[in-house]
């Protein structure tokens, strides 16, 4: 059967998306003060920014979009927790439905599922998106909910208007500079995905594995449960524990590498990007830099651990191991061969050359022969790894 507002299939499922919103929306803390005219100047502002990045990106990266760009989609803090709660849906309520099915059937799954209940799931969600919510400067979004004509649309860009106003106003950066800064790197990540058909497609697959991966049945969630109270109880004593690993099993660590080495890369081009465009696009970037680096590692301690337990920080070390990956790779091959990243699913990096990206110019841009005869190229398992 189908849902008359937006055409998924009811069923059983273990995350109350209606809940998720409304915690959301209710518990996210309300953005800056802002005069309405200045709030509509910000809208539009970004809104011409966000197309003048296109033209940067596609001049410094060489990538081309296949699909029509327009400006991005500016939104308040609650208009980003509903868009994202659309997005999980798109990419889990099919799966989330099949492991109901499969895996919490009989009695005591009935009892699990009735204690910890799709509403407390719900919530948790929710919870989560409003601590977010205030954070996010904007994202590109893979995965929408389907048109009313059925049809699947494309990805969208998002701008969070209040985070931004209220990042640069803390930082005390040029506005102008500012929200041209964090155009370029969600244009970059736009750029990306619709200048790579396949891309897409990938990072679906391997969330999608990631979740049917799962060993979820009543006796391993209450496991997991366990395994995540030891975590936040790690975190509080000053560890290094977070809910992430908490719940997966070894089969999901090795899919979850590979969604960490695609994301890493994506985030670290973007990165690599908003900066290296240089002075002539947005003339304070060094400064910004500077300010918005020292503003991430600055949080207080109930912020580090909330960040801490939601994997946050290790998205932070994406980023720098991302971009410190891209300049090598860049500064040794160009950015034309650096851009073979694109190709296939064969030619993205592993996180073992993320960190080593000597072992990925020589797999993919200059592959190394093997002895005479043999007529062969070195794969992915036996790239000489250079002196250290």
């Amino acid at each position: 059967m189908k849902h008359p507002r937006n055409g998924y299939c009811e069923g059983v499922s273990l995350i109350d998306w209606d809940v998720a919103v409304n915690t959301g929306t209710r518990l996210v803390r309300p953005g800056p003060q802002v005069s309405l005219a200045d709030a509509r100047e910000a809208v539009t502002h970004l809104r011409e920014l966000s197309v003048t990045a296109q033209g940067h990106v596609r001049e410094f990266t060489g990538m081309n979009s296949l699909e029509p760009a327009g400006p991005a989609v500016i939104v308040d803090r609650p208009g980003w927790i509903k868009a994202n709660v659309d997005g999980f849906r798109v990419v889990l309520e099919p799966m989330i439905d099949r492991l109901a099915e499969s895996r919490f059937s009989g009695s005591a799954a009935g009892g699990l599922t009735t204690a910890v209940g799709s509403r407390v799931t719900g919530v948790q969600l929710g919870a989560v998106l409003s601590y977010l919510a205030g954070r996010v400067l904007g994202q590109y979004e893979l995965f929408l909910p389907p048109d009313p004509d059925g049809t699947a649309p494309t990805g969208r860009l998002t701008l969070v208007a209040p985070n931004i106003v209220h990042a640069e106003r803390e930082l005390e950066v040029d506005p102008r500079d500012f929200r041209l800064w964090v155009c370029l790197h969600e244009e970059t990540h736009r750029t990306q995905f619709t200048s790579t058909p396949w891309l897409r497609e990938y990072v679906q697959e391997q969330m999608q594995e990631f979740l049917l991966a799962s060993d979820m049945d009543a006796s391993a969630f209450l496991e997991r449960l366990r395994a995540a109270g030891e975590a936040v109880a790690d975190v509080m004593r000053g560890g290094e524990g977070n809910l992430i690993d908490a719940f997966q099993n070894e089969g999901q660590s090795e899919i979850l590498d590979r969604i960490t080495a695609v994301m890493t890369l994506a985030e670290g081009h973007g990165d690599y990007v908003m900066d290296a465009v240089g002075p002539e696009v947005v003339p304070s970037v060094a400064e910004i830099r500077r300010r918005f680096q020292r503003r991430r590692e600055g949080a207080n301690r109930i912020d580090k651990i909330i960040r801490q337990l939601l994997g946050i920080d290790l998205k932070m070390k994406q980023y720098e191991e991302g971009a410190a990956f891209v300049r090598e790779v860049v500064a040794k091959v160009g950015m034309d061969d650096f851009n073979r990243v694109w190709e296939s699913r064969e030619t993205l990096p592993t996180m073992e050359e993320i960190r080593n990206p000597d072992a990925w110019v020589n797999r993919v841009v200059r592959p190394v022969p093997l002895p005479e005869g043999n007529g062969q190229v070195r794969g992915r398992s036996d790239v000489a790894t250079p002196e250290e």
